[in-house]
Order: structure tokens, then sequence, then C-alpha cells
């Protein structure tokens, strides 16, 4: 296969680390594809049977899936966050990422050991030379300010959640980038956003297709493209082509959110939903999400009996692995959208229990609601579940 041009890969998150590694795998077949035909017409080599694409390997062990791209053509730099969760699936991600012929460069950007400067005078070089920058997320303001001295034609935006949404629908209504969670804040913040609103609409700009410009978005979420940008399915192909099927348990798992963490939820109404859902379904395992705090776990354990498992990868991945609960209950969150896809024939059922309006806490941003009920309302292949399911605390 002929290499592709120079690509760059910007990531935070063990989530973006993932999708880019997707949205390689994806690059790569459809070359492959390309090629074989072009190549349509040419002689077979005689006596060389045509191969059957390969079964799907055991819970963890890598498969000989389709081709993997060549080595070189793709460079990921992680820009690590401060909380230990996050870097340590990172880490892990990283890992796989090399062992599939990826270039992986850790550039400290943040805390004691980096700074926003430093990784941006690093980097900048990088930038200019990359023929196709791939970002997982647009909302950063580290990334933002890296888009400034690209001169790159083409921009790939992955999924890191469901603020891709987001991000398309303030795209396409010409509005400043902002994370749907986040409130107007004080006087302090209003005057920072004033200051780096050159950065941001220098950014936005970059990122809106027109003049020449490509902007590819790599997504499991349903959106809608903007007039010439271009839209591929993430239907997680690498993952299914590379690990499980997953050993399936008898009970039901569920899946935590950050959404207490992030200001939205009221802790003692998640944790009466929480309680509810356990009793309910029979839940034995809490998958915590890399952001919740260790208080509220101890306090999720104590008042529930689960297992609070911390994983160690992207939970696309644990659960493609395995063993996984027949049954995996979430709240509004990316997972809805992404295990369906990645779980695909498995025989496990996504459920996902909506948000009670009466959860938000009086700090959450007048966003929230529609876009967490739109979260839910738009996934697809889960079960929906009933209201009185996880009911708010009296």
């Amino acid at each position: 296969m002929n290499s592709p041009a120079p690509t760059l890969a910007l990531v935070e998150s063990p989530v973006q680390l993932l999708n880019v590694l997707e949205w390689a795998h994806a690059h790569a077949h459809t070359h492959a594809h390309a090629e074989s035909e072009a190549g349509a017409t040419a002689p077979l080599l005689s006596a060389v049977p045509r191969q059957p694409g390969s079964l799907p390997g055991r819970a963890g062990r890598p498969q000989d899936g389709p081709p993997r791209p060549a080595a070189g053509w793709l460079r990921v730099v992680v820009l690590p966050p401060t909380d230990p969760m996050s870097r340590g699936q990172l880490r892990r991600v990283a890992g796989i990422a090399r062992d599939e012929g990826h270039a992986v460069h850790w550039q400290e950007a943040r805390g004691g050991s980096g700074s926003p400067v430093g990784a941006l005078t690093a980097l900048t070089p990088a930038v200019r030379r990359a023929g196709r920058i791939v970002v997982g997320d647009p909302f950063s303001r580290l990334v933002q300010l890296l888009l400034v001295p690209a001169r790159t034609a083409e921009l790939v935006v992955v999924d890191d959640g469901t603020a891709t949404m987001e991000f398309i629908a303030q795209l396409g209504r010409g509005e400043r980038l902002r994370r749907w969670h986040r409130t107007g804040g004080g006087t302090l913040s209003r005057a920072r956003e004033l200051a780096y609103a050159p950065v941001s609409g220098t950014a936005r700009r970059r990122l809106t297709p027109r003049g020449g410009r490509v902007t590819e978005v790599f997504t499991s979420m349903p959106v809608t493209p903007l007039p010439g940008m271009r839209l591929r399915v993430n239907d997680f192909a690498w993952t299914r082509s590379r690990f499980g099927p997953p050993r399936l348990t008898k009970g039901t798992d569920l899946v935590g959110t950050s959404l207490v963490e992030t200001g939205v939820v009221d802790p003692a109404r998640y944790l009466d939903a929480v309680r509810a859902l356990t009793l309910e379904h029979g839940a034995t395992r809490y998958f915590a999400h890399r952001r919740e705090s260790p208080e509220k776990l101890r306090a999720l354990s104590a008042a529930t009996g689960l297992e609070i498992v911390r994983p160690d990868l992207p939970l696309e991945l644990i659960a493609r692995r395995g063993p996984v609960g027949r049954t995996i209950v979430s709240f509004p969150s990316t997972v809805v959208h992404t295990l369906p896809y990645a779980l695909s024939g498995t025989g496990v059922t996504v459920a996902v229990c909506d948000i009670d309006p009466a959860w938000l806490t009086a700090a959450a941003s007048p966003r929230a609601r529609s876009f967490l009920a739109g979260v839910t309302e738009t996934a697809r292949d889960v079960r929906r579940l009933p209201a009185q399911a996880a009911p708010a605390a009296g």
C-alpha cells in the first residue's frame, strides 16, 4: 500500500486515542480497497487461494484482521491530563497503538512537568509540516492553540464522546465553541474568554470546510454533516477485529458517569438513582468513569454493595474483551452510542436510563436538560428504561 500523506493526531484522552486507532483502521481499509479495485484486472498468482476474513478471537487477544496501515504514516501526540486514571488509561492505549505500528509521542502540557507554552513551542514545527491533522477535542484550548499555525488543508475530528454532537451544531450556527455543560461564569471568566476569542475564532475557521479545506468527522454519534463536510461512521471495526467476542456473565453491569463531577447532577440524586437501578436490575458491578472521585465511589459501594471497577482501558475495549454482563445499564453518555457498535452480535443488551430534570443542580447550564435528552433519544439499538426505574430522591 502506498503511504498516505503524513498525518499528525493530537489526543488528550483514552477515548480520543482509541478513536484515532479506529480512524486509522478505517482509513487504511479504504485505501486498501481502492488499490484492490484499481488492480482488479491484474493477473492473480497461481495456486494461492483467496483467504477468508479472520474470525473474531477470544477475549483480550489481538487478531489478524484487515490490513494494518503502513508503519510511519501516522504520528500520534498524546497531551495527557493531570488525573492519574486518565494518564494510566492513556499509557495502556498508547502501548496498543505502538503495537499497531504507529509512532506515539508523549508530550506533557499541564501541571508541574509541562506547560501549554512549552508544548506549543515543541509541537509547532510538526503541526506546520503535517499533511493532515486529526483532533479528538475541538473544544480544547490547547488543541485550538495548536491549530493556529497549521497549514494543512485537511482536518479530521474523531469522537471525544457526545460532545461531537454539540461541536457540529455550534459550528453550523457560527457560534464560538463552548462545552455544553459550561455556564457563563463570572467577570474574570468572561474577560478570559474575550482575550482568547481570536484563537478560538481561528480554530473555528480552520475546522469549517470552505475554500478547498476538507473537514472530516469520524463519529459514532448521530450527526448531520455541514455542507462540504465529510462524514464517516465509526462502527468500531478495529476493536471488533482485534478483540473478543467476550464471555457473558448472568448479571447486569452499571456504567458510571462524571455528571456529578462536572456539576450537572446532584450527588444525592445520583446515589439514589444508582441504588434504584441496582435493586431493579440485580446489578453487581459498577464501571466507574475515569473522572469519578474516590469519595463518591466509596459512598456508592457502601450504599449499594456494588463492586466498583476502575477500568484500565476505555469501556469499549473492556467490554469487548470481557467478561461482561448480558445487560449493561448506563445514564446518557457516550457509551450508549458506542457500545452497540463494539458489542454488535455478542448478545449484550445496552440500556439507557434518562436523567430526570429534578436531578439537575442549580449550577447546571440551561443546555444540560435538552442535550442529555437528545443523547438518549438518538441512541440506536438500546433499550430505554422507564422513568420509574431510577426515581428521584424524596
